[in-house]
């Protein structure tokens, strides 16, 4: 990895995340960061120094998430799993309900669950969120200190919830 990372940034598809995006866009500006990519959602915020797209086709998100060497994102269950399926480490801003950003604050909650979780790491707000950034953008992302989750869950889990639903149908 050179000494600037690839950054990918999320923010899903259903809601727009300005916030966010505005950040990282006002944080690469500054910086001069260039290896920024963004799928945006709906957003109303036109990003200056950011490569982005509304949208990305599932194939083009993989081979983008296999390229980076850092995710920023929403606080999303999909985006974090992810990342760390992939062995990249992320870090999360959450949604507030409050601003119009989601129907309730559910990904507070998860911020605060994967808090701890090796290759998670948490912005609470924007001033978190360019801490962050500056911190890895002077020092990379560096190798990851964590393994990769597995992308299947362990057959004990999975055969303990197949009878979890079959005992609950009867």
């Amino acid at each position: 990895m050179g000494s600037n990372p690839v950054i990918l940034v999320a923010v899903g598809t259903q809601f727009p995340f300005d916030r966010l995006v505005e950040a990282v866009d006002r944080w690469a500006a500054s910086s001069g960061t260039t290896d920024v990519v963004a799928q945006i959602g709906p957003s109303s915020y036109v990003p200056s120094a950011i490569r982005v797209h509304p949208f990305l086709p599932p194939k083009a998100f993989q081979a983008l998430l296999e390229q980076a060497d850092l995710v920023v994102a929403h606080c999303g269950m999909g985006s974090i799993l992810s990342a760390l399926s992939h062995g990249k480490p992320i870090v999360v801003m959450p949604r507030s309900a409050a601003k119009g950003e989601h129907r309730n604050d559910h990904q507070h909650a998860t911020a605060q669950r994967f808090s701890e979780q090796p290759g998670v790491t948490v912005a609470w707000d924007e001033t978190d969120l360019r801490r962050c950034l500056e911190r890895i953008g002077n020092n990379g992302p560096g190798e990851p200190d964590f393994s990769p989750i597995p992308s299947k869950a362990p057959r004990q889990l999975t055969d303990r919830l197949r009878a979890f639903l079959c005992e609950s149908e009867r």
